[in-house]
């Protein structure tokens, strides 16, 4: 199956149809906040963002910069092509368990070095969670992390009849 026509990109847009495969990984120095509960759980300007053909921006954010007491490592993990074995991680705010809402991958492979141990997070469960001040829209599907946010064109891995762009 073919994918559907890009969104034509406005000013100051990035496409998602530009984004290269297989993926890489950059530093962002994006303003990243995660919020739950009335707690703050991360915030950074030392992010890594995952660039993909069609999907949004994953963030991963260094642990220094995720609260203290906040992650609790969950069971299970899964393999990606590019970066290598993942574990997943719970988040507990006040007694309540958000489980396996962050994944990171302690040995990525050598492209994806740079995320060794850094945490990125499924937006969806958080109350908020910005880029830059601007609150994300998660990207559709229950298994891509990807945070939408006003300054990338989709359409979007992950809307129905979307598995094999």
């Amino acid at each position: 199956m073919s994918h559907p026509e890009p969104d034509p990109p406005a000013p100051g847009q990035e496409s998602v149809w530009d984004y290269p495969r297989p993926a890489i990984a950059e530093r962002t120095d994006a303003h990243i906040v995660i919020e739950h509960r009335g707690q703050r759980i991360a915030e950074t300007r030392n992010a890594v963002r995952v660039l993909e053909t069609s999907h949004p921006p994953n963030y991963y954010i260094p642990p220094q910069d995720i609260a203290e007491g906040v992650l609790r490592r969950a069971a299970g993990s899964s393999m990606c092509e590019w970066k290598g074995a993942a574990r997943y991680w719970d988040v507990v705010v006040d007694g309540a368990v958000l489980p396996k809402v962050g994944w990171s991958y302690p040995n990525p492979t050598p492209s994806f070095a740079m995320l060794a141990d850094y945490v990125a997070f499924y937006a969806a469960p958080f109350d908020r969670c910005l880029v830059d001040g601007e609150v994300v829209t998660p990207q559709p599907g229950e298994f891509y992390g990807g945070w939408i946010t006003s300054k990338v064109a989709g359409p979007f891995k992950g809307v129905p009849g979307s598995r094999f762009w």
